[in-house]
């Protein structure tokens, strides 16, 4: 099974990572692919980074899932690095594709599709979204099989989709979004996206968190001591244990098999189709 996986951030955001040792976000989703099927043909492509950014011999026919990863891009800033991923997002349309997008992957393809993404007037989603609920429609979808009706992931993001594309399914919502999770067809392909991140891991949201302590603390989501304590129990989950229960941590976003459903899921009906 080949995947590709359209990396949604510029060379400086991913750097950023890098130089503070964690994962880049294309790197995350590539190790979740490559866990929940370790024989899958991975390729990563950058549209934000670069005009030419598709490899010589490299042709978008040949793949039978796309990924689309989060980013630090805004939709409604324009600009070359994400006119590109609009236009590569229409382009995958026009072809036979299963299309997983996460955060920035769901605001890209629904924005490609004819929605409107705002930036939400409730503010900052960090680091968790607590009680993403299911309605009627997410309950029956695939992506969500043998998953809770109400669980809590992993999330940043200050934007949502304000105007849905036509013909488009609300899966999930919560308190921050009416607007957790999507499903849509387009031509020929069909799209799963979240506004959370199921690919991320309780050790990378730490790194992130590190990261950006002090916007965290301006914003108010967390008081100085709830950031410490979550901090530590999301770096060393072992070590820490013991604040689990203090910080009503939710084994939705810490067993590994339960946050990554929503993938696995995806990963499984693509199989049907090959």
């Amino acid at each position: 099974m080949n995947i590709l996986i359209v990396d949604g951030n510029e060379k400086n955001a991913s750097n950023k990572y890098i130089q503070i040792g964690m994962p880049t976000q294309y790197d995350i989703y590539y190790n979740v692919l490559k866990k929940l099927d370790k024989d899958c043909k991975i390729t990563t492509i950058h549209p934000a980074c670069k005009k030419d950014y598709i490899p010589k011999g490299l042709n978008l026919d040949d793949f039978h899932g796309i990924v689309w990863t989060g980013s630090l891009l805004n939709i409604y800033d324009y600009g070359a690095p994400i006119e590109r991923q609009i236009e590569l997002a229409k382009e995958l349309f026009d072809k036979k594709n299963n299309i997983f997008g996460s955060c920035w992957g769901l605001q890209v393809l629904a924005t490609a599709a004819g929605g409107i993404v705002k930036k939400n007037p409730k503010g900052l989603e960090a680091v968790i979204a607590n009680d993403i609920t299911l309605n009627d429609n997410g309950i029956n979808h695939p992506m969500y099989r043998n998953k809770a009706k109400k669980f809590n992931s992993f999330c940043w993001h200050y934007d949502e989709l304000s105007s849905l594309p036509g013909d488009t399914l609300i899966l999930s919502s919560n308190q921050m979004s009416d607007v957790q999770s999507i499903s849509f067809s387009r031509n020929n392909s069909h799209v799963w996206a979240v506004q959370y991140h199921p690919e991320f891991n309780a050790k990378w949201i730490s790194g992130l968190m590190k990261q950006r302590r002090s916007l965290l603390l301006d914003e108010e989501i967390y008081e100085s001591n709830q950031f410490d304590n979550l901090y530590s129990y999301l770096s060393n989950t072992k070590k820490f244990n013991h604040l689990k229960n203090e910080l009503e941590v939710s084994e939705t976003i810490i067993n590994e098999k339960i946050h990554t459903l929503e993938i696995s899921n995806w990963l499984k009906n693509l199989m049907k189709d090959i």
